[in-house]
């Protein structure tokens, strides 16, 4: 059993800042990769960040520049960075742990968390 708790979320003023973070518990020793998804009503769930124990990361060229994930191993924790929000950047985040093969370009998820609004106002 895995657990993935998320905070951080809440509404914020379009060129403002929110940090996400996202604690993982339970049997998760086999899993070396944690990540934030995001989600629309309409769009399917895009990969904003992820990072690997080893510090692999990766982001989505929608946020480059502007969020910056970063982790804490002994605490199975990520955290992220989000600044200079847009209204585009609305949606549900969504916390994820799982593994990251060296040849792949992205995690492969295994467990999510509940997911936390992030609602971006001009």
């Amino acid at each position: 059993q895995v657990q993935l708790v998320e905070s951080g979320g809440g509404l914020v003023q379009a060129g403002g800042s929110l940090k996400l973070s996202c604690t993982a518990s339970g049997d998760i020793f086999s899993y070396h990769a944690m990540g934030w998804y995001r989600q629309t009503a309409e769009n399917e769930r895009e990969l904003v960040a992820a990072i690997t124990s080893g510090g692999r990361s990766k982001y989505a060229d929608s946020v480059k520049g502007r969020f910056s994930i970063s982790g804490d191993n002994a605490k199975h924790t990520v955290h992220l960075q989000m600044n200079g929000l847009k209204p585009e950047d609305t949606a549900v985040y969504s916390c994820s742990i799982g593994h990251w093969a060296a040849a792949a370009s992205f995690p492969a998820a295994v467990y999510w968390g509940q997911g936390t609004r992030v609602p971006v106002s001009s």
